[in-house]
């Protein structure tokens, strides 16, 4: 790919960015308009947890797919691909009938979003091939999923109080098609010299473990945790993941290398990944429908109340990324697990009857906590990794972060459902809902506290000294018993083969890598 000029590597960047704002926008929005949802279509609980885990169960299984996809056949081409079906998922959302329309549709958003986050992420380091001007590029990068998590609400609540809930999903037609106009214009395609080869067996195995685990989590608690229903699909579910166990070794080039494992910086990270972000599906989750259905506060009023938590994720992210450049990711980690924990710890043990100002009190703890744990997150995954290596393995930290908010919203969602549905003859908002919420919010924010502290004592055990060590030996070991032959002996050029988040090496030696990779932290 010949050299661009500076001007057109921020117009690059700026349509990647698009794509970015979109698909996080889409999450934290449609968490505001839950309630209205409810009330329009006539929801259960598991119906609203349906409505998000459809997208992020769907977007966690097709990740990895999408970015080796789009090495193989061509990056702009599986990007524009994926912004005309989110643009399009976003149309039929906005049209649906009922429940099962706007679940089936919010699958169809996810396909394109999976298309979109890791092909851009790809996009953008074969566009800053230098160490210092990637750096940049991806803490702009970032600083947009602040800027969604506190637009978001505020967009959200105003967009359902004065059009109705419809109309959140209106907003991402002419940023979609804007995004596809740019990238067909603008953005050069791009392949990777030696991608990796499709794993349709594991991919499958991935869908039924995530998808069948899911089902059986929402359903439980209205069908019953011992129903024939529910132990076939967590039975599946566990001979679907050992399946993948014992089927990915055998491949040369597998959808997820278990090697990987033996790092306990990289094991931490996707520990910590799933628990963080379970922890924030859950937040969100829970918080959107008790100021709502408890507190009776409108759809903006709500997100005005969640402002204080998107400010201090949007302004502690590029923070945590400095922290994490200079000090590595122990510091940051300890940060994010222990005001995750104090935040969870309030509200467990205040409930209901807490004050607007403990509230904000455990908002401004959440947001500072979830801003700082997302750069130690990537930063360590890919510790000690051999940068070939280093893209697969950032993508399976995306992906735990798919699977972590999944597995939230599924969880919390459940605790809900069995506690409140004894609440609920009386209407929303009856002292008998308010009683029974009150009750099944308590265990919830239990749950969403054991995040926080897993945060907290996995961050601690998977950043120091014997875990670097890890780190260290898995890298030789993957260096002495490389899965790819094919890329051994291909070039490093401008043009660098990339995994589905980030840049790979192939040829590159170790000690360069290496130092490639305090440039990038140096840079950020």
């Amino acid at each position: 790919m010949p050299e661009m000029s500076h001007r057109r590597k921020m117009l690059v960047l700026a349509i990647c960015c698009m794509s970015l704002l979109i698909v996080s926008l889409d999450n934290t929005i449609l968490n505001v308009a839950l309630p209205s949802v409810q009330r329009d279509l006539g929801a259960s609980v598991s119906g609203m947890q349906w409505t998000i885990d459809a997208y992020t169960l769907v977007l966690a299984s097709l990740l990895m797919l999408a970015g080796s996809t789009a090495d193989r056949i061509g990056r702009r081409r599986v990007f524009m691909t994926g912004l005309a079906l989110f643009t399009l998922g976003s149309v039929l959302c906005s049209l649906a009938p009922d429940l099962t329309s706007l679940v089936a549709f919010r699958m169809v958003q996810a396909v394109g979003g999976s298309m979109l986050n890791p092909v851009a992420m790809s996009i953008i380091t074969n566009t800053f091939t230098g160490p210092r001007e990637r750096a940049r590029a991806i803490g702009v990068w970032g600083a947009v999923v602040g800027i969604s998590m506190a637009a978001g609400p505020l967009v959200g609540g105003l967009l359902v109080d004065s059009v109705g809930w419809r109309s959140i999903f209106w907003i991402n037609l002419p940023i979609g098609l804007a995004a596809l106009l740019l990238t067909w214009r603008y953005v050069p395609e791009s392949r990777a010299p030696k991608p990796r080869r499709p794993d349709p067996v594991g991919q499958l195995l991935v869908i039924g473990v995530l998808g069948a685990l899911t089902y059986a989590i929402i359903e439980a608690p209205s069908e019953g945790w011992s129903s024939p229903l529910i132990v076939s699909f967590a039975g599946f579910s566990a001979l679907c993941l050992l399946g993948l166990v014992l089927y990915e070794p055998r491949r040369a080039e597998p959808l997820i290398d278990l090697r990987f494992f033996r790092s306990a910086p990289f094991s931490g990270a996707t520990v910590i990944a799933v628990c963080a972000f379970a922890a924030l599906g859950g937040f969100l989750f829970l918080n959107t429908l008790y100021l709502q259905n408890v507190r009776g506060l409108g759809a903006l009023h709500a997100g005005l109340y969640m402002l204080p938590m998107a400010a201090l994720t949007f302004l502690c992210a590029p923070l945590s990324g400095r922290l994490v450049g200079n000090r590595g990711p122990r510091l940051s980690l300890l940060i994010a697990g222990a005001a995750m924990t104090a935040s969870g710890l309030l509200f467990a043990t205040l409930g209901t009857g807490a004050t607007t100002g403990l509230m904000f009190t455990g908002y401004v703890l959440f947001g500072l906590g979830f801003g700082m744990v997302n750069a130690p997150i990537t930063n360590t995954a890919v510790s000690g990794m051999p940068r070939a290596q280093a893209g697969v393995a950032a993508a399976v930290a995306s992906t735990s972060r798919q699977i972590g908010q999944t597995l939230g919203v599924a969880v919390i969602g459940a605790v809900l459902a069995g506690g409140v549905a004894a609440g609920t003859a009386d209407g929303v908002g009856s002292a008998a809902y308010r009683t029974a919420f009150d009750g099944a919010s308590g265990t919830a924010w239990w749950i969403i506290t054991a995040c926080g502290l897993c945060v907290l004592l996995v961050g601690l055990l998977t950043s120091g000294a014997w875990a670097r060590g890890t780190a260290r030996r898995t890298a030789d070991r993957l260096a002495a018993e490389p899965s790819e032959p094919s890329e051994a002996s291909e070039p490093s050029g401008p043009s660098e083969p990339s995994g589905p988040f980030g840049p790979s090496s192939a040829g590159v030696p170790r000690d360069q890598a290496r130092a490639d990779a305090a440039d990038t932290r140096a840079g950020a």
